[in-house]
Parts: structure tokens; sequence; C-alpha cells
């Protein structure tokens, strides 16, 4: 097996796990995992489909964020809220995330093992050891989903929810 089928079956298992979560929580989605706040659902599906299209499309291919208008709400650092006029509706973001998935596997699949290894072109130096490289853009990508699935899976428990077998 070549590394790009794992990073494809990663990429597709990660997300396959995690966005069962956040779509059952469509009708809470502005539900924080704590009584002090954290990453509520819509938030994580927000920020995963903006670093998604802003990895893939600006840091690694150096091309314009495709989601730029998303970075003062989705970016790394920014603080959830539970206004939902601050957000785009959960269908929206819903709908842009699998567009973004599958825009980001056509590049995968458009690309040889070698083409992998490639440097990524609008990654700045201080971001080089995770982002360096075509390769590593993809690994990156993948396992952030699994990043916020814990805070999913809390939200949810916050929201009286049971578990669900993703």
């Amino acid at each position: 097996m070549q590394s790009k089928d794992l990073l494809k079956m990663a990429l597709e298992m990660n997300m396959g796990m995690t966005l069962p979560l956040i779509e059952d929580m469509r009708d809470a989605p502005l539900t924080f995992p704590t009584p002090n706040g954290g990453n509520h659902p819509l938030w994580v599906l927000g920020h995963l489909t903006y670093s998604a299209a802003n990895l893939i499309q600006e840091m690694m291919l150096g091309k314009a964020d495709p989601l730029a208008e998303w970075k003062g709400i989705f970016n790394f650092g920014t603080e959830p809220t539970s206004d939902a006029a601050m957000y785009p509706p959960f269908d929206e973001v819903l709908a842009k995330c699998k567009e973004v998935h599958q825009a980001n596997l056509a590049v995968l699949d458009s690309l040889s093992e070698e083409d992998l290894d490639t440097p990524s072109k609008g990654c700045p130096p201080e971001y080089a050891e995770y982002f360096g490289t075509y390769r590593q853009c993809f690994l990156m990508s993948a396992n952030h989903w699994l990043f916020h699935y814990g805070q999913v899976a809390d939200a949810r428990r916050a929201a009286g929810r049971k578990p669900l077998m993703t």
C-alpha cells in the first residue's frame, strides 16, 4: 500500500468517525462541551472546514484562501460564541465541509506518490515541521478531525445525548 492510499483512508475514516457526531447536533449546534465554554459543534464543523480548505489550498498549494471570509469566526484561536447570528447556518457549513473534503480528495488523487514530497508553497518556516510537504499537509488535515472528536462528544453529553457508535 502506498502512503497516498493511507492518507486517503485517514481522511475518509477520521471524517467518517467525527462528522456523524456533529450532524447529530444539528438541532443543538451551539452546545458548549463544558459549563465553562469550549468548542461547540458548529464552531468545530466550521473550524475543520476552514482549516482543511486553508491548509490544502493556501498553505500547501500557495493559492488564495477559499474561505477567507470565515477566518474571523473559525480560524485557530477564535473564541466560540453562543450567538447564532455570528455563524453561517449549520447546513451551509455542513455542505461546504463536504465540498471542501471532495475538493481535497481530488487534489490528493491528482498527485503521485513522489508529488507528496513536494515542499508546501505557502507554509511559514515555523510550521514546516508539521506542514512542510504535501504529504504532511494531508496527514495533518486527516488528523485534525480527531483532535476535535472529544470536544463534540463532550458537547453531545452536555446536551444529554448518548454516545453514537460510529
